[in-house]
């Protein structure tokens, strides 16, 4: 049986014990943050702390591109392509927004993690029975709270790095509250830690920032309105990705 490369032992005896000191000492900050902070900008600091942390220890340098495309304070809906675990701390450590993401409502479970996210104020969806109504009054709430969302609307963390289809879903419920939308471009995280693979590898990370795309106001917008837009920004992301992790494959 061969021996496992040195980044699998670095991962499982110094990457997973750190990360999981990082997440019990931040979490606990930032639920105890709850108690005084109840718009949970403090539990973002955490966060993006916590990301940083992370990818500082792992070596992941990252360049952000197209910061100057949106403004300071404004409410975004940020969809970005999903290529790694990595993503997340990727995107809070890059954007500065006061940033909250939607989260399986399985992960409200875990202990920490799941508190954090909880008492911070991230969204928890039911994929089997989504309350449509309940989602539609938070994402109106984020315009007053001065908040924004990470959406990964491919739904699932991609094999090979190809951008998938976009699922319309998120795209109506955004056309519905009339938030702004910004294309992100994820780019290399897959060479840290793809799926399915328990090691993680310095590398660098691009995240390219695209103009804001205005929802069409419709005053009842239908599914094939939220496919259009979805297709919209898919295809933004889809050429970013291309066109700098496969240009040379």
């Amino acid at each position: 049986m061969p021996i496992p490369p040195f980044h699998w032992w670095r991962t499982v005896f110094f990457l997973i014990p750190a990360i999981s000191v990082y997440t019990i000492v931040l979490g606990a900050v930032s639920i105890a943050s709850s108690l005084f902070d109840r718009r949970g900008h403090t539990a973002h600091a955490c966060a993006r702390l916590w990301s940083w942390l992370i990818l500082k220890t792992t070596g992941v340098r990252v360049a952000v591109e197209g910061l100057d495309r949106v403004r300071l304070g404004t409410t975004y809906i940020f969809v970005s392509n999903h290529q790694s675990i990595y993503d997340i701390p990727v995107l809070f450590a890059s954007l500065p927004f006061q940033l909250r993401i939607i989260a399986k409502a399985s992960l409200a479970r875990f202990p920490v993690l799941g508190w954090h996210l909880r008492r911070g104020g991230h969204l928890f969806v039911d994929r089997r029975h989504p309350d449509r109504a309940g989602i539609l009054k938070r994402w109106r709430a984020l315009v007053s709270d001065g908040l924004s969302l990470i959406i990964f609307a491919e739904g699932t963390r991609s094999w090979d790095g190809r951008v998938a289809p976009f699922k319309a879903g998120s795209f109506l419920l955004a056309m519905e509250a009339g938030l702004p939308i910004v294309p992100v471009a994820v780019i290399g995280t897959r060479a840290v830690m793809p799926k399915g693979r328990l090691r993680t590898e310095p590398a660098d990370v691009t995240v390219i920032v695209h103009d804001p795309i205005q929802p069409p106001a419709l005053e009842a917008p239908t599914s094939h309105d939220a496919r259009a837009l979805a297709a919209r920004a898919h295809a933004i992301v889809a050429a970013a990705v291309d066109r700098r992790q496969f240009a040379t494959t």
